[in-house]
This record gives C-alpha cells, structure tokens and sequence, in this order.
C-alpha cells in the first residue's frame, strides 16, 4: 500500500508531520449482535460520519470484506447456503494482517470489496486514509493471535442468541433469502460456529458490551475514551512499553469531566455495504 502523501504546508512551512500511529480498537460478537451498529453509534456520537474521508479521525473497517476468493465449487455451496462463511479458514488472514499492519503503521491502504450477493471479490477495492483511531469489527477478529495482539482496546457485543437470531432471519428475508435456507445455515455452520470459534473469544476482551446499541451507558464510555485520545493524548497509547504477553499498558476509561470534549467537525470513517452476512 502506498504511504500517505505529505500535504502542501500553507506560506511554505514546516511539511506536516508524520501521521500518528492510530489507536486500533477490536469489536467483536456473534452474529447480528449488533457491531457494525456499535460502531455507527460510536461513529454518530463523535460526530464522524459527515466528514470526508481523507480528513477522517475514526475510521471503520469489517472483517467481512477479507473473506476468501472462493472456488468455483465453494460459490455453488455459498449459492446454496453450503459454504461456511462463519468458519475461521473464509477469511483470508494473511491479507487482513497485513492491511492491519499498514493501516497501524500510519500508510494508506487499500481494503477489498466484497460482493454478498455473488459470494466474490470484486475489482474495486475502497482507498482507506490514515486516522487517529480504528475500530475493526467482525466475528473472529480475536481469533489468531498475531491479528488479536495489535489491539489496544478489545471490545465484546454480547447479546442474546435469541435476539440474534431473529434479527438475521428478518435480515436475510429482507435480502429474498428463503426462510429454511437460513434456518439450515444457522443450525449447520452459524451456530456451531459461534459456540466453537467466536464466543472462546470473549475472555480476550477488555470491555463486554451486554445488549449492544441499547447499552448507551457502556457506549458513552468509550466514546469519551477515545475523545481523550483525539483530543491530544493519542502519544500515550502507543504500543511502546509490551510485555511478555504482547500486551501494553492501557489506560482505564476517563472520569466524566466537568465538561465533556466535543469533536471539532472535519474527519470521518466508511463503512462499508450493509448487504452482509454477519
């Protein structure tokens, strides 16, 4: 990925700095437990998601968009509600790691374009800018290690599996799928799926967010956590001091100050599609 371009300096000053590492947050959960939703209501809060990309403090990226190219036979079983996409093998580690790893390193990257629909990778990717802070959300983000150690903050959406499942029938009837092809999937490859690979991952959390969107109390912390880093104290988050485990020094959430930080408007994250399966 190409390293960010340095930016023409007013009255020929001083170039600009080099980026700041950014504050790379993991979101995970089960399926339709309400990540991508967490992160939009973060995104809202901090009043990011009117801003243009390129000027962008916060930054969403999904898991979803780093699933495999599939073989012609894998699409016929996708095509069919056969393939499972809830298995750590869809995911095409060795790129998102790698992604991750630009991203972390300040550069420009370029994130692949999944296609739901036809269950392939398409051409187009989407052209990610450097940001202060990231918030990576997707089923297995906590699942390999080496991916799981450049968080700084681990968040967990846990919501009930009932609730969970009725959003992603209602979800995927809206999407035409037929309601025993979703039913079938649930029971073959998403649940198990959940039970075996995502929820063991919940112990590598940081924060557990109970009830997803509707948790505002939980939700209104981190955004103040991650205001105080915008704010200036981003330098106190880098991973400088690791220990034996991989793991920093991560500073508690902030008291409620007598004010609170609002965000000056001008930075904004993309999220992608929400024709998606998790």
């Amino acid at each position: 990925a190409a390293a960010r371009p340095a930016m023409a300096s007013a009255g020929g000053a001083e170039p600009e700095r080099p980026h700041p590492k950014p504050f790379l947050i993991g979101v995970s959960g089960g399926t339709a437990s309400g990540k991508s939703t967490v992160c939009e209501k973060i995104m809202e809060l901090l009043g990011q998601n009117e801003v243009d990309r390129r000027q962008r403090k916060v930054l969403i990226l999904s898991q979803d968009s780093f699933y495999k190219v599939l073989t012609a036979e894998q699409q016929a079983k996708a095509l069919k509600g056969q393939y499972n996409f809830d298995h750590p093998d869809a995911f095409d580690n060795d790129l998102m790691h790698t992604t991750l790893k630009n991203i972390v390193e300040g550069k420009t990257v370029e994130v692949p374009t999944y296609d739901f629909v036809t269950h392939s990778r398409l051409a187009e990717t989407t052209v990610v800018y450097p940001a202060d802070v990231v918030l990576f959300e997707g089923i297995l983000v906590f699942y390999n290690q080496d991916i799981r150690d450049m968080f700084h903050l681990r968040l967990f959406v846990d919501t009930d599996s009932d609730v969970r499942l009725s959003r992603r029938v209602l979800r995927d009837m809206k999407r035409g799928r037929d309601l025993e092809q979703i039913l079938t999937q649930y029971t073959t490859f998403v649940k198990p799926a959940f039970e075996e690979f995502c929820l063991p991952t919940k112990k590598y959390a940081d924060v557990i967010i109970p009830r997803g969107v509707d948790n505002m109390v939980a939700i209104n912390l981190i955004v103040q956590h991650i205001q105080d880093i915008l704010n200036g104290d981003i330098c106190k988050w880098q991973r400088g001091a690791v220990n034996g485990h991989g793991r920093t020094y991560k500073r508690p959430f902030p008291e409620q100050t007598e004010s609170s930080s609002v965000l000056a408007a001008g930075k904004r994250s993309h999220l992608e599609s929400s024709s998606r399966p998790h």
